[in-house]
């Protein structure tokens, strides 16, 4: 003789029988997200956390934009902005015997990249002559090499709009900042070399 359902749901299991055992749904399966631990640090990613471009609504941090942008356009590091030239600004310090090279790589925007420029060739121009192999080669070297990277982003169209507030300012043109004069040194030094060689 058949054993009854439980009392109070005709439809439920029957004890022993396996008959009315639950049924898992068909389709695919949706997990929903554990609630947060309150304290823990949010997922990098995650919609609403933070993640590589910072918090929501917050400035994107330098570095954290990828390189590459829509259609296959470069990003700026600095703001994200369209498009971006990928060139690499340098710059060159010279201390008697010793001697240090810094750069920054791109991709830069038009705006980014100008302020980047002038930022480290001003410091090129009054740091850079200091030792004889900085004065006579490594230093004309880095000037020349970031004269190359300028000409490519004064060639990018103007970036547009910065939603985030990220872009620095342009700041003045190298020759208006006083520390880029120092140039006129090793120049004066160079012309005067010319002229005693030309009168004998």
């Amino acid at each position: 003789m058949s054993q009854p359902p439980p009392p109070g749901n005709p439809y439920g299991a029957v004890p022993g029988t396996g008959y009315g055992a639950p049924q898992a749904p068909a389709g695919p399966q949706v997990q929903q997200a554990p609630p947060p631990i309150p304290g823990a640090p949010a997922q990098p990613g995650a919609y609403g956390q933070a993640g590589p471009y910072g918090p929501p609504g917050g400035h994107p941090q330098p570095g954290a934009y990828p390189h590459s942008g829509v259609h296959g356009q470069h990003a700026c590091r600095i703001c994200g902005g369209f498009p971006a030239a990928d060139v690499t600004i340098r710059s060159h310090q010279g201390l008697l015997v010793m001697m240090t090279f810094r750069k920054l790589e791109g991709p830069f925007c038009r705006i980014c990249g100008t302020s980047v420029f002038r930022d480290m060739m001003s410091r090129t121009l009054w740091q850079g002559w200091w030792s004889p192999f900085s004065a006579a080669l490594f230093n004309p070297f880095t000037i020349v090499v970031d004269l190359v990277a300028r000409s490519k982003i004064n060639k990018l169209p103007d970036p547009g709009h910065d939603p985030f507030g990220a872009r620095p300012d342009v700041g003045r043109p190298v020759f208006q900042r006083p520390a880029s004069l120092v140039v006129l040194v090793p120049v004066l030094w160079v012309l005067s070399l010319f002229v005693l060689a030309a009168l004998g």
